[in-house]
Order: C-alpha cells, then structure tokens, then sequence
C-alpha cells in the first residue's frame, strides 16, 4: 500500500505544478500580502502587537495563512474537480483503495505547505528579517499539527462538495474571513470586540497563535495548541472515514 500512495502523491505532485489555483493562492498569494501589511506597521516594539515587531508579527502569522490557503482553496477544489470527472471512480476501477487517494492528498497538501512556507520565509528574510524562534518544539508541533488539520479538512470538503466550482465557493468564503480575522489582518489589539469575539472561534486564530506567540516569546499558547491538535485528529479521523465510503 505504500507504493501505491507513493504513486499517487509523486502525480499529484506533478500535476500540481499546472494548477493555476494552486501556484497563486499557496505560493504567491501569502508572500506578497506578507510584503504588503508586513510593511505597513513598521519594525518598532508596537504596544498592538503586544511589544513585538510588526514585521516579525506577520513574518509570523503568514506560515499560518500558507497553511490555510492549502487546506481551504486548493484541496478542495482539486479533490472535487476529480470526483465530478469521475477520476475517483477509474481510481477505484483500477483496484486504488480510496482511503488511499486521500492519504496522498494529505501528503501532497503538506509538501506543498512546507514548500510555500520556505519560499516565504526565504523572501522575508532579507526584508524583513526572520523573528528568532524563542520556543522551537512548541512552533514546530503547533505547525505539524495546524498542517495535518487543514489538508484534512480541506480533504473533507473536497469529498462532501459535489464540484469543483462549489468547492472553489465555499473555499473562499471559508478562507478570506479567516484570512482577516485570523492571522493576515489587523491584530486582535485593535479589533472591536465583536470581532475579537468572532475571531476567538476560528480555528485559524487558533493555529495563528499556537504559532506565533512562543516564535516571538509572547507565551505559549497551550490551549491553542490543545485545540489545534484536537482539530488534526477529528479532522483526519472524519477525512479517511468519509473518503473512504
């Protein structure tokens, strides 16, 4: 079986290359909106971003923001353009079980993530600088799990949505107010709190801060990492079940 997932994610991973979607939301949407906002607050110790660097705040958040366009725009809709071709149906023909078609889209969406992720950090870093990580275990595990989360849940949808083009729709409507409320917007300091209120539940805030505040020495966030690897689990358990059907 491993062969076979093998297989498929070395595809995947060339057809994800001639993915429009894919080149513009996870590898070149969050580098330049990380260039843009990183910019605009300076790089002195700002009280909104509880004492840190605004620069380095959203140096940050924007790994979580790779994460999310992965899980929320290009899983879904690549998994759902399959099914409504019926590529699934001639995987299963062809003897793929397809829990393990899913287990490779896990695999392709966190390479992909991990890929984005460097080429940001590498972009960054000349700018703006890359923030010391003050608690390495804590970022690293929070943004393992954060990735295994959203590849799961954008997996999830890909197999529940029934095309591509609502994939596309609920994707975007998932991702752009999470997007701003929970990780590549203004910081919570200086939301209303109706909208601190909102952005509390989301679980990209969740992943964003599990991230970003032991990366800068803010804390250590644990209950956001709890919750975010709460999320990973059910999320995974709830994608290799319902792809499985």
């Amino acid at each position: 079986m491993s062969t076979t997932v093998g297989r498929l994610v070395h595809t995947e991973l060339v057809l994800m290359r001639r993915d429009p979607m894919t080149l513009i939301f996870v590898f070149v949407f969050p580098v330049v909106t990380m260039l843009i906002i990183g910019g605009s607050f300076g790089t002195s110790p700002d009280p909104a971003f509880d004492g840190a660097n605004p620069a380095h705040w959203y140096v940050a958040s924007y790994l979580t923001v790779v994460i999310a366009a992965t899980g929320l725009i290009m899983i879904p809709v690549h998994l759902a353009s399959y099914r409504e071709r019926g590529v699934l149906r001639r995987f299963a023909a062809a003897g793929f079980p397809r829990w393990s078609f899913a287990l490779a889209q896990l695999a392709v969406g966190v390479v992909a993530i991990v890929l984005s992720s460097a080429i940001l950090l590498a972009v960054a870093a000349p700018i703006y600088g890359v923030p010391a990580l003050h608690d390495a275990g804590r970022v690293v595990a929070a943004y393992c799990f954060g990735a295994v989360a959203f590849v799961a849940i954008g997996v999830l949808l890909g197999v529940v949505l029934p095309s591509a083009r609502a994939a596309q729709a609920v994707g975007l409507i998932l991702f752009f107010p999470s997007f701003l409320l929970g990780s590549g917007g203004p910081p919570p300091n200086v939301m209303g709190s109706a909208l601190r209120t909102i952005s509390g539940y989301l679980p990209l805030t969740r992943l964003t801060d599990a991230v970003r505040v032991p990366w800068l020495g803010l804390g250590n966030a644990t209950g956001s990492l709890a919750v975010v690897a709460a999320i990973a689990v059910l999320a995974t358990i709830l994608a290799v079940r319902r792809s499985g059907l």
